[in-house]
């Protein structure tokens, strides 16, 4: 069992940053792969990135393309978005969540097995 924490939300202007945290519980961290989903009221969630175990492979959806940044650190037991250049569109519940099987950055969010609370990112324009 993981447990997933996610801090680092928000009130920020357009245009600005903001870095996301998810701290995951257990030592078999390095085992698995990553992702960050968000959803934004009235509309289904949505993929935003993904990291695999090692942190080697990476992916990114491509309303985020170029302003958003998935890294983890294995030795913390962590994960980060960092977000850049935000837009209100942005404006979401932020879900870190961890894939105890395949291993790779996968968008698809029924691969993942554990789920953090959420935190909330709001961009104002």
């Amino acid at each position: 069992q993981v447990q997933l924490v996610e801090s680092g939300g928000g009130l920020v202007q357009a245009g600005g940053s903001l870095r996301l945290s998810c701290a995951a519980s257990g030592r078999t961290f390095s085992s698995y792969a990553m992702g960050w989903f968000r959803q934004a009221p009235g509309k289904e969630r949505e993929f935003v990135a993904a990291i695999s175990r090692s942190g080697g492979n990476t992916y990114s959806a491509d309303s985020v393309k170029g302003r958003f940044t998935i890294s983890r650190d294995n030795a913390k037991n962590t994960v980060y978005l960092q977000m850049n250049s935000l837009k209100p569109e942005d404006t979401a519940v932020y879900y870190c969540a961890a894939d105890a099987t395949t291993g790779w950055a996968t968008i698809d969010q029924y691969e993942y097995d554990y789920w953090g609370q959420g935190t909330q990112v709001t961009v104002s324009s």
